[in-house]
C-alpha cells in the first residue's frame, strides 16, 4: 500500500530559511518510502509585515522552483500551499501539485478566508490582502488515490468536502496554518475527524507550528495528521501549546506516514452505505 508523509515546518519571512525546510522535508519523505509528501499553507513564507516582495509568480519563486527540482530529483508528488500574486494589491492563497517531473499540474485558490476576532486571542482578517478563490477543483488522481483539495479555513465548512466525496474524491487534504485557541479548544481534531467520518475518506492534513516572527504576533498549533475514512487518527505530530514563556518553538522539519488503503476505504463505504435524502434536502453536486 502507498505511504502519504505528511510534513510539518515553522515558516518564517525568509524564502530562503522555508525552502531548506521544505527540502530536508522531501529528503525525509522519500528516505520513508513515502508516495506522496504533504506541505503545510503559506509554506514559501509567513509574516505580520507588508508582504509584496515576498509574494512572486511561481515561475520567479525560489522557494517553488527549489521545490520542482527537489520533487524531480527524488521523483517524488508534493502538494504545498504558498502566495501568488492576485489582480490588484491582493495576494491569492493557493495550493500546488508538483507531479515527479517537477511540473505543477494543478492549482487550487483557497475559498473561504480566515476573517476572525477572538477576545484575547487572534485578529485577523485575511480578507484585507487575500483574494479569495472562486471554484472547487474536480479531484485528480494521485499515487494514493483520487485527491480533493482544499486549504485550514475552508476545514469548517463541510459542503465543499461533501461536493468533493460526490466527485470521487478518495483522499482530502487541508494544509493549514491553524491558530493556538482554536487548536487549544480541539477545533482542528475535531473538524478534521469529523470530515473524514462524513466523507468516508482519508484526511491529510500538513500543518505550520511554533512562532513564525521575532514578536511572537503570529504561531501555529501545528499537531500535523492523517486520519483514516473510520476517523482514526493514524499519524500525527506534535504542537505548540502556547503556553506562557515558551519561546520559539525549535521541533520544526519532521514528517509521519500513514498506509493509504483504498481497500479498506471501499469497504467502510460498502459497510456504512451513506445513502442521502435529496428529496427532502438539496443535493450537494
Amino acid at each position: 500500500m502507498p505511504l502519504a508523509a505528511v510534513g510539518q515546518m515553522r515558516s518564517t519571512p525568509s524564502l530562503h530559511q522555508n525552502l531548506t525546510q521544505a527540502q530536508s522535508l522531501v529528503r525525509k519523505a522519500h528516505a520513508a518510502g513515502a508516495s506522496v509528501l504533504f506541505l503545510p499553507e503559506a509554506a514559501d513564507y509567513i509574516t505580520t509585515a507588508p508582504s509584496h516582495s515576498l509574494c512572486k509568480p511561481v515561475s520567479d519563486s525560489e522557494f517553488v522552483t527549489g521545490l520542482q527540482e527537489a520533487a524531480k530529483q527524488y521523483a517524488l508528488p508534493i502538494s504545498v500551499g504558498v502566495h501568488e500574486p492576485a489582480p490588484g494589491s491582493k495576494v491569492a492563497n493557493t495550493l500546488l501539485w508538483i507531479n515527479t517531473s517537477g511540473e505543477i499540474t494543478h492549482h487550487y485558490q483557497k475559498l473561504h478566508l480566515f476573517d476572525v476576532s477572538i477576545a484575547h486571542g487572534p485578529q485577523l482578517q485575511e480578507s484585507k490582502t487575500v483574494e479569495r478563490g472562486s471554484h472547487l477543483p474536480t479531484p485528480f488522481l494521485t499515487p494514493i488515490g483520487q485527491l480533493g483539495v482544499q486549504i485550514c479555513f475552508d476545514l469548517r465548512f463541510p459542503e465543499p468536502a461533501l461536493s468533493l466525496r460526490s466527485r470521487g474524491a478518495q483522499v482530502i487534504t487541508y494544509p493549514s496554518a491553524f491558530t493556538i485557541p482554536t487548536g487549544r479548544a480541539g477545533h482542528w481534531e475535531i473538524l478534521l475527524r469529523a470530515r473524514a467520518i462524513e466523507t468516508q475518506s482519508y484526511v491529510v492534513a500538513a500543518a505550520q507550528v511554533g512562532v513564525h516572527d521575532e514578536g511572537g504576533k503570529r504561531r501555529s498549533w501545528g499537531h500535523s495528521m492523517i486520519v483514516d475514512p473510520w476517523g482514526k487518527i493514524v499519524a500525527e505530530l506534535g504542537g505548540d501549546e502556547g503556553g506562557e514563556g515558551e519561546g520559539m518553538w525549535e521541533d520544526e522539519g519532521e514528517i509521519a506516514v500513514a498506509e493509504i488503503d483504498l481497500e479498506y476505504l471501499e469497504k467502510v463505504r460498502r459497510e456504512v452505505p451513506l445513502v442521502r435524502r435529496t428529496d427532502v434536502y438539496p443535493k450537494i453536486a
